[in-house]
């Protein structure tokens, strides 16, 4: 990560402006949304970041007035993380790694669990040391972070949205999978997996966008190419999420779990504090 770099919220803001009101010579913080934590000097009213990056009263009680922004300083020049356009993406602080937000719409698990502990503990659901991992939606790669981590020896990790994949760049916590032994995809999975050889992929990780805005990763014909990809005696762990009941009280998992075993899975078990299922070939 470029340690030119500094990441700064509200939370951070308020802990910077305290300190300058006490007088004090230097304040300790994460300038890197968590990950560690530095002491930094005050002079003049200013955050002294480096020679070329500085923050003063008045910057800083912007970022404090914005409880739902990530901030960050490069070259002297404050911005958010995030991009409007057809969508609004950002990125939202926690006590720990950031969550993605789209158009309003949280993109992790979030109440209650940090998300990336919520991603690691999917992909833990079904990866194990030495297996080849396909993730089907990395999004900012948490998920795919912990499949390393848990001793995978490939991930192929695909993204279709490009705005994602520029947001993740500028994330700290996203950076584990800019290294080994992961492959990148940038396409559309409904179209990528078709070319991926038959029995190749111990684990998936498959944490579609919600049904709404991609109800063809739901599907039955999906899901037998999940299975085709899969080795035998390979692992599924699919975010279903927890939509509200529809019609004739049938729940939008058991139908998804109906339509697994359709497309040849057993072994299908609800994972409710995930939110998603398991299943085996």
């Amino acid at each position: 990560m470029n340690t030119a770099i500094y990441y700064i919220d509200a939370t951070l803001a308020n802990q910077v402006l305290s300190a300058l009101a006490k007088s004090e010579d230097s304040v300790e913080i994460s300038v890197d949304l968590n990950l560690s934590s530095s002491t930094f000097s005050l002079c003049n009213e200013e955050l002294i970041l480096d020679a070329d990056n500085r923050l003063g009263v008045k910057d800083l009680q912007k970022i404090a007035g914005k409880a739902n922004r990530i901030f960050y300083l490069e070259h002297g020049s404050l911005e958010v993380l995030e991009v409007r356009g057809e969508g609004y993406y950002k990125l939202v602080p926690t006590d720990q790694a950031p969550l993605l937000e789209i158009s309003g719409v949280k993109m992790h698990i979030s109440k209650g669990i940090n998300p990336f502990e919520s991603a690691g503990r999917m992909a833990a659901q079904v990866v194990r040391k030495g297996a080849r991992v396909l993730d089907t939606c990395s999004g900012l790669g948490y998920a795919a972070s912990t499949a390393l981590n848990l001793g995978a020896r490939e991930v192929i990790s695909v993204e279709k949205n490009a705005t994602v994949m520029a947001l993740r760049k500028k994330n700290p916590w996203s950076q584990r999978i800019y290294g080994a032994n992961i492959q990148l995809v940038h396409a559309d999975i409904d179209d990528y997996i078709r070319e991926l050889e038959s029995e190749s992929f111990d684990s998936v990780i498959h944490d579609p966008p919600r049904f709404s805005l991609a109800g063809e990763l739901y599907g039955e014909q999906f899901y037998r190419e999940i299975y085709r990809v899969l080795k035998r005696r390979g692992a599924l762990f699919h975010y279903t999420g927890n939509p509200q009941l529809l019609k004739r009280g049938s729940s939008f998992v058991d139908n998804a779990v109906r339509r697994l075993k359709a497309a040849g899975f057993s072994k299908v078990k609800k994972i409710p504090e995930l939110m998603g299922v398991t299943a085996y070939k």
